[in-house]
C-alpha cells in the first residue's frame, strides 16, 4: 500500500489521474495512526494490480521466454518458444505470436519489455548471441504488435525488478551480481538504479580476480569471466579431462570430491568471494543479491565463498548480507516486464 498526503497539492495532482484511470484506489484509513497526525489526514492509496498487464521477453541464442505480470510484478503466466531463426524479422514475428497467445486470456497488455543489450531503450546495438548490430527492435515490435515496446539491457531490467519487487525492495544501497553465461552487475543507490553507458560491455572480461588464474577463450587470464562463467568452467574441465560435462555434472562431481571438478569449483568459489568482497568494500551495499543460472555454485561451495569474503574484508567490517537466488530465464523476462511498467506507466526507469 502507498500513502500520499492529500494536503499536498502536487501529489494530489499526480495521483488524481491514476485514480481516474483505475490504477489506484482509495483504501480504508488506519484509525488512530491517521488521527494522530496534525493537519488534514492522509489518504492511503492502493495499487489495483490487475488493472493492467505487461508482457516481458528474454531472447537467448535459441529460445524466447515470455511472461505476463500485473502491476506488482509477479509472474502470472509464461510461455516459451524455440527460435525459428535469428534474423530480426523472424524473432519479432515469434514475439508477436507469443504476445497474442499470452494476451488472449487477460486484459490487453499495456506494453512489452524486451531484454537485450541496447541503446536508448530502443535499439539493440550489439548482441553477440544473436549476431545483431543496430537493430531497432522496439520499433519493429511496436509495428508488428501495435503495442508500445521498451527494450533494455537484461541485467538492468533484472536490477529494476529486484529493486522494486524483490530482494532489494526498500533498500537504499543494493547490488545485483549475476553469474551464468556471462557476468552482470547492477548498482542501486538512493533507492534508484545507477545507469551507466558501459553496462552492456561485459565488465567481467577485465575484472581480474587472480592474475595467475586460468586462461580461457573468453576473458583475460584470471578474470571474473574466466573463473566464474558456466562456459569457462566447462572449458577448464574439458581441457583437463577431455570430457564434456554439463555445469550440473561438474557441481555434482565437486560435491562428491572428484579432483578436477573440485579444483575448478574451488577456484570459482574463491574468485566469487573476492569479487563479492571487492564490491562490498567499494559500494558498501546493504545487500548483495547473487542471481543467475550459475548460482548453484553456492550450494556446493558456499562455505568457501563466505570464508573468502571475510578474508578480504576488514576484521571489524559489518558482515556482507549476501542472498543467493537461482534465476531462470523467466526472471529475466519478468525484469523486462517490470521495466515496461516503469516506463509506460510512470514515464521513467533508472533516470
Amino acid at each position: 500500500m502507498c500513502r500520499w498526503s492529500n494536503s499536498q497539492g502536487s501529489l494530489t495532482r499526480l495521483t488524481k489521474p491514476l485514480i481516474e484511470s483505475g490504477l489506484l484506489v482509495e483504501a480504508p484509513g488506519t484509525g488512530d495512526a491517521d488521527r494522530s497526525r496534525q493537519g488534514r489526514p492522509s489518504q492511503p492509496l492502493d495499487v489495483v494490480a490487475e488493472s493492467r498487464s505487461f508482457l516481458g521477453f528474454k531472447i537467448t541464442a535459441d529460445m524466447v521466454y515470455g511472461v505476463v505480470t500485473p502491476l506488482r510484478g509477479d509472474i502470472t503466466d509464461r510461455l516459451d518458444r524455440p527460435l525459428d531463426g535469428r534474423e530480426p524479422a523472424e524473432v519479432v514475428d515469434l514475439i508477436a505470436r507469443m504476445a497474442a497467445e499470452l494476451a488472449a486470456r487477460r486484459p490487453a497488455p499495456a506494453g512489452i519489455g524486451v531484454g537485450g543489450l541496447v541503446r536508448e531503450r530502443a535499439v539493440v546495438g550489439d548482441s553477440p548471441f544473436l549476431l545483431w548490430r543496430d537493430v531497432p527492435l522496439a520499433e519493429l515490435v511496436r509495428e508488428r504488435t501495435g503495442l508500445p515496446a521498451v527494450v533494455e539491457n537484461d541485467v538492468a531490467a533484472l536490477v529494476e525488478a529486484e529493486s522494486w519487487f524483490g530482494a532489494g525492495r526498500g533498500l537504499e544501497r543494493f547490488v545485483v551480481l549475476t553469474i551464468g553465461a556471462g557476468i552482470g552487475h547492477g548498482l542501486v543507490l538512493g533507492g534508484r538504479r545507477v545507469p551507466y553507458a558501459g553496462e552492456d560491455r561485459g565488465f567481467g572480461h577485465h575484472w581480474i580476480l587472480d592474475p595467475n588464474g586460468p586462461l580461457t577463450p573468453n576473458g583475460e587470464r584470471g578474470s571474473a569471466v574466466s573463473l566464474l562463467t558456466i562456459p569457462s568452467i566447462r572449458y577448464q574441465v574439458r581441457a583437463a579431462t577431455g570430457r564434456d560435462a554439463t555445469y550440473e555434472e561438474i557441481l555434482a562431481g565437486a560435491a562428491a570430491g572428484e579432483p578436477m571438478a573440485a579444483r575448478v569449483i574451488g577456484e570459482a568459489a574463491r574468485a566469487l568471494g573476492r569479487l563479492v568482497a571487492q564490491i562490498a568494500n567499494f559500494a558498501m551495499p546493504q545487500k548483495i543479491l547473487l542471481a543467475g543460472e550459475g548460482v548453484g555454485l553456492m550450494d556446493v561451495a558456499g562455505v568457501t565463498v563466505n570464508e573468502t569474503v571475510r578474508a578480504h574484508r576488514h576484521p571489524q567490517a559489518s558482515p556482507v548480507a549476501l542472498e543467493a537466488k537461482v534465476s531462470d530465464f523467466h526472471d529475466w523476462a519478468r525484469g523486462a516486464a517490470v521495466l515496461a511498467v516503469q516506463v509506460l506507466v510512470l514515464g521513467t526507469a533508472g533516470e
